[in-house]
């Protein structure tokens, strides 16, 4: 029972009960206003029956909603019920308002019943007017803001889904070439294989750990492009140096896990592996103002003097550029440029934490 009224009266319910009832009153008052206008009596009698009939309405109907709607996120009983609701609501309203409004102003309890059947009708139909009016404009800003928290919710799990089936792409794609190489060692030099092996296992170990969530430490991101590398490595030998840094306070910054291997693994294809010499990548992150920048650059052969920088570079700078459209909208952003002294590097632009 008790959670029961937890999940019920949360705070932000208990806030729309207050928000429906400061609405209430105003309606009241206007009421009370066109009905002293219209000579039915003073404006503060008016308004002192106007106020106890609809706020007297207004407990009854707003807290018999959260009680017969239990979990539901509408917050509004549907069908019969919730018909049976503002009706008793009303039916309540007008008695106990009446009742209210008459002991206040010093007149026979329940004077309605004196009234004539014209006087009695049309103050019987203006509290159900009103109270019908007022509940449908309760009604339709609460549907209105539950199908807001709906699409919203229905977007991130479009976003999810999306992020998952890039990772699902670029998984194959690293696997696939890893055991490709994998199966050319084993007949040439099977200790390089066993080794790549080795690394092969503790780098899906840490991938499998990872793969449940969207986001992950920057420092995870690092030590994964690590075990990364360092399989790269047994296979190209002394052909491929790496140099990873990552300032201490930059660890913890939350980032999409596999955004940085696609660049790393484009710049081995692309920017090393052309060279009969190999040469080194470097990953860096670094902060400017409100922006994280994480730079992976290479001394391979340099970009293509017929493509433009701006132009994808394949399979994975396309993956990145999509996961980060999805993820950080424009505010996310890659870059490719050529370096003074040869080779290429991509820069990855993201927002930082509010």
């Amino acid at each position: 029972m008790i959670d029961a009224l937890a999940r019920s009266f949360t705070p932000e319910n208990l806030k729309d009960v207050a928000r429906h009832g400061l609405t209430t009153a105003v309606f009241c008052c206007v009421i009370a206003v066109a009905l002293a206008a219209s000579g039915r009596g003073g404006w503060v009698s008016q308004l002192i029956y106007s106020l106890s009939i609809g706020m007297t309405s207004w407990l009854v109907i707003d807290i018999g909603r959260l009680l017969m709607a239990g979990r539901s996120d509408k917050r509004w009983p549907m069908g019969l019920p919730g018909i049976l609701l503002v009706l008793g609501g009303a039916a309540i309203g007008f008695l106990g308002g009446n009742a209210i409004g008459d002991a206040w102003t010093g007149k026979p309890m329940l004077e309605f019943r004196t009234f004539g059947p014209d006087k009695f009708a049309s103050t019987l139909m203006i509290t159900l007017v009103a109270t019908i009016a007022i509940c449908y404009y309760y009604y339709s800003r609460g549907k209105a803001k539950y199908l807001e928290g709906q699409i919203a919710l229905a977007e991130r799990d479009a976003t999810d889904a999306r992020l998952k089936l890039i990772e699902t792409q670029l998984e194959p794609h690293m696997l696939f070439n890893t055991l490709a190489n994998l199966r050319a060692l084993i007949t040439t030099d099977p200790q390089r294989a066993v080794a790549m092996l080795d690394r092969l296992n503790s780098y899906l170990r840490v991938t499998l750990s990872g793969s449940r969530s969207l986001a992950h430490p920057l420092a995870a991101e690092f030590q994964r492009l690590g075990d990364y590398l360092e399989l790269m490595s047994v296979r190209m030998g002394a052909r491929l140096a790496y140099r990873l840094d990552l300032p201490d306070d930059l660890r913890e910054l939350p980032v999409p896990p596999l955004l940085l291997q696609p660049l790393v693994e484009n710049a081995i294809r692309h920017g090393l592996e052309p060279q009969v010499q190999g040469g080194e990548i470097t990953v860096g992150a670094r902060r400017e103002g409100l922006r994280l920048l994480i730079d992976v650059c290479d001394t391979g052969v340099g970009i293509d003097k017929a493509r433009a920088p701006s132009e994808d570079g394949g399979f994975g700078l396309a993956q990145v550029r999509e996961r980060l459209a999805t993820v950080y909208g424009p505010q996310g952003s890659l870059s490719l440029s050529a370096l003074p002294t040869g080779g290429t590097c991509a820069t990855i632009t993201l927002p930082l934490p509010a």
